[in-house]
């Protein structure tokens, strides 16, 4: 049954206040808390904007060193779930295994009282890397891996559990970066499947499992995936111009482009294209970049259509080792601060979230027996 024009989508409805975030306001664009997205991408760390989400102010030194110190201190998973991620399929969906280790989590490690909100966040903020990492490691290399680091970012802790080795500061912070970026959006799909479950009075480990769900279908995360998958097509700028206009001449998908609020451009583009040029430079890639900007620009020349934050972001995971079917994945690493920012905010001001909608079906009909149904 066909949703409404009028509210299809509930575009251009306001479901809710938010103190968090802004998206696309005028004169402010993307902003966590009143500050900037380019600020805390410039001179923050991932911990800094995690706590300014979870706490509502940047912490001092002293606060961010204790913060990072619990953070490190929470990464260790429980036997029981290594076991479930042991068990879980080598070609399962890796979103599909982090839903279920957070679910299996809330199992063993409840929430309990609303009050443990916070310990609960932390927590998950610390071992979702670990769940992740776990079970790829084991299915890819067959080894049981330690997932307590001596790193003191999570991006550094994903790296390392990754590759078995302190990565590369340029890619430590390049990593660190996207997941600022990443936090916190306002609401989003996934972000406001969160806020409804939450609403019922459910748990967090509940309304985190919901927003992986929504996040995992391809029309709000894996955009990434999609764009890494597309400009590994192409071997020349050239190349990729002509492979793109095909692809718009057949009215085929390409993922990565446009937003449903931005309406000019994504100001986390800006940043992850800046960064994918200069790992690329790192690692001595000489095609995916140039490549990546032809497809850029046929995109908007044909359809005035910008790139958003996941187009540049695939090459920046590419050039740093990271598996494609790990990008969206680390999505959830990121946006765990957003989803446990509004699980938090939506408690303290509860209210069912119930919308109504337009029935656009028959009108009341007369029952008819079973026997005499044409």
């Amino acid at each position: 049954m066909a949703a409404s024009k009028k509210t299809g989508g509930l575009a251009g409805v306001t479901a809710g206040d938010t103190h968090l975030c802004t998206v696309g306001k005028e004169g402010a664009g993307l902003t966590y808390l009143g500050y900037d997205i380019y600020d805390l991408a410039n001179n923050a760390c991932f911990e800094e904007v995690a706590y300014l989400l979870l706490h509502g102010k940047l912490p001092t030194q002293a606060e961010l060193g204790a913060y990072i110190e619990k953070i490190k201190a929470n990464r260790g998973l429980p036997e029981a779930l290594k076991t479930v991620l042991e068990m879980i399929p080598a070609d399962a969906f890796p979103m599909d295994v982090m839903r279920t280790a957070v679910s299996f989590l809330g199992n063993i490690e409840p929430e309990g009282d609303f009050s443990n909100q916070g310990n609960v966040a932390d927590r998950l903020l610390a071992c979702l890397p670990s769940m992740l990492l776990y079970w790829h490691r084991f299915h890819t290399d067959g080894v049981r891996i330690d997932t307590e680091t001596d790193d003191n970012s999570v991006s550094g802790h994903f790296l390392h559990m990754l590759h078995d080795k302190a990565p590369k500061e340029l890619h430590r912070k390049s990593l660190d970066t996207t997941l600022i970026l990443y936090a916190e959006h306002e609401f989003n799909a996934s972000t406001f499947a969160g806020r409804v479950i939450t609403g019922t009075l459910s748990d967090m480990h509940s309304a985190v499992t919901g927003a992986i769900g929504a996040l995992r279908g391809r029309l709000h995360g894996g955009a990434n995936e999609a764009a890494m998958e597309l400009i590994s097509k192409y071997d020349s700028p050239e190349e990729a111009t002509a492979g793109v206009l095909g692809m718009l001449e057949r009215k085929d998908l390409i993922m990565g482009f446009g937003h449903r609020v931005y309406t000019t451009s994504d100001p986390r583009n800006t940043v992850n294209k800046k960064m994918s040029k200069a790992l690329a430079d790192d690692v001595g890639n000489t095609t995916l970049y140039p490549v990546s900007e032809a497809v850029e620009k046929v995109m908007w020349d044909e359809k005035k259509l910008f790139a958003n934050a996941d187009f540049f972001a695939a090459s920046v995971y590419h050039f740093m080792g990271v598996p494609t079917y790990l990008f969206t994945p680390i999505f959830v690493c990121s946006r765990i601060t957003g989803w446990a920012a509004h699980i938090m905010e939506q408690r303290a001001n509860n209210k069912l979230i119930r919308p109504a909608a337009n029935y656009i079906g028959p009108e009341l009909q007369e029952w008819v027996a079973i026997e005499d149904r044409p």
